[in-house]
């Protein structure tokens, strides 16, 4: 029998939150003997990381009962970018009249597949879907490792491009979850010389994006540990961290078993997902064009303060929305159909109120949290968890 949250509670991300809450205990040291202390804690951490990093990726063992969710859908489309690379894709396609495309970037140690739950409501209301697996996940090129944020970048400029010459009259969109939020952010704040090679955006959809100001210093372990053991991998399971990334159990039960995630993290790629959280998070102020963010309240891999920093930086224009009870995993929660027709709502009339009322939640929220533009507050933020890639057991169903 396992926690619904155990499937979050084990993500190597937890290293980074334990470490950052480290450096915030040496900063505020008073006198040697904390220090020592302190000291003393950050290596008690390295070290089981160090011998942890000597792991390989997990074996899955799927019971019977659960081969359904271990199923590998192949993709509907392989993309070869400009070096080479093969970029497999999933695609729903609209089964209305056609109103716009998406690109959809999934999260870390996610892939292609974490669009499965809400992708064929968007086709029912014309809105068809391209999922690729991206770079380092899924069974995209150098699985586990990290392409860095400039090619990731470049891949969804290139996949763009691509959509928008196959369908010109079509409108085109670009949503990201946690880490593929941050990189649409990236994509969509370039310079204008950079942007003048990007097709028109009709809107951006950041969902929970992966934003995240660890603060000077709190980095150092991790690129100790990766420059020491890049390939190294971790899972997090060392560590005491509990959270719940969504109440949809068999969504998260097919997330694990799904043979495209990822349960296991290289140390180099841990590194670089803490440089793009907070190249993310500085460039949330340099948005261009429509936007969309969506956030829930009970969101634990995103912390109330690190997502009210993003808020602040964020221009006035962006749409803010906040799901009540929504979790990190917005589009696999049980309620995932009320961010579906947020979504919907704002494609075809974004001047309306988002009919789940997020926008009153959302002026709530950001009152509650000192997140509106402009408003003063802290620079860096808590713990920051990502995507879900492990669960111990599963309940007998």
């Amino acid at each position: 029998m396992i926690r619904r949250n155990a499937v979050s509670s084990n993500h190597p991300h937890a290293i980074v939150s334990v470490i950052r809450i480290t450096f915030r205990k040496w900063d505020h040291a008073k006198c040697f003997w904390s220090f020592r202390k302190t000291l003393r804690h950050l290596i008690s951490l390295i070290i089981p990381l160090f011998l942890a990093a000597c792991a390989s990726e997990s074996v899955i063992h799927v019971p019977a009962r659960y081969i359904a969710d271990a199923r590998l859908v192949p993709p509907d489309r392989t993309l070869i970018l400009s070096d080479g690379a093969r970029i497999p894709f999933r695609i729903w396609r609209a089964t209305a009249p056609q109103h716009g495309i998406i690109l959809a970037l999934h999260g870390f140690n996610d892939s292609r597949d974490a669009w499965e739950t809400t992708a064929p409501a968007l086709a029912a209301r014309g809105f068809t879907i391209w999922a690729p697996d991206q770079r380092g996940f899924g069974a995209a090129p150098d699985r586990g490792g990290w392409p860095g944020v400039a090619r990731m970048v470049a891949d969804t400029v290139e996949e763009l491009t691509f959509i928008a010459r196959q369908h010109p009259d079509t409108r085109l969109y670009l949503m990201g979850e946690s880490m593929g939020g941050a990189i649409a952010m990236l994509t969509m704040s370039r310079s204008s010389e950079l942007r003048s090679g990007l097709p028109k955006i009709a809107g951006t959809i950041l969902l929970a994006p992966a934003t995240w100001n660890l603060g000077a210093g709190a980095d150092i372990p991790v690129r100790l540990l990766a420059a020491i053991a890049p390939n190294g991998r971790v899972t997090g399971r060392e560590l005491p961290v509990h959270i719940t990334a969504s109440d949809n159990i068999a969504a998260l039960r097919r997330l694990y078993f799904d043979p495209l995630t990822l349960h296991s993290t290289k140390l180099i790629a841990l590194r670089g997902l803490v440089g793009l959280m907070s190249t993310a998070a500085h460039s949330a102020q340099n948005l261009h064009g429509p936007t969309l963010i969506i956030y829930g309240d009970r969101d634990q891999l995103v912390p109330a303060d690190v997502m009210a920093l993003t808020w602040r930086r964020f221009p006035k224009t962006v749409r803010r929305d906040v799901i009540p009870g929504g979790h990190h995993l917005l589009l696999r929660d049980k309620a995932h159909g009320r961010v579906v027709n947020d979504i919907l709502s704002w494609f075809t009339d974004p001047d309306m109120l988002l009919p789940s009322g997020g926008d009153l939640s959302a002026a709530t929220w950001a009152s509650l949290h000192a997140a509106n533009p402009a408003t003063s507050g802290p620079t860096s933020a808590e713990p920051f968890f990502l995507l879900p890639s492990r669960m111990d057991a599963l309940p007998a169903q």
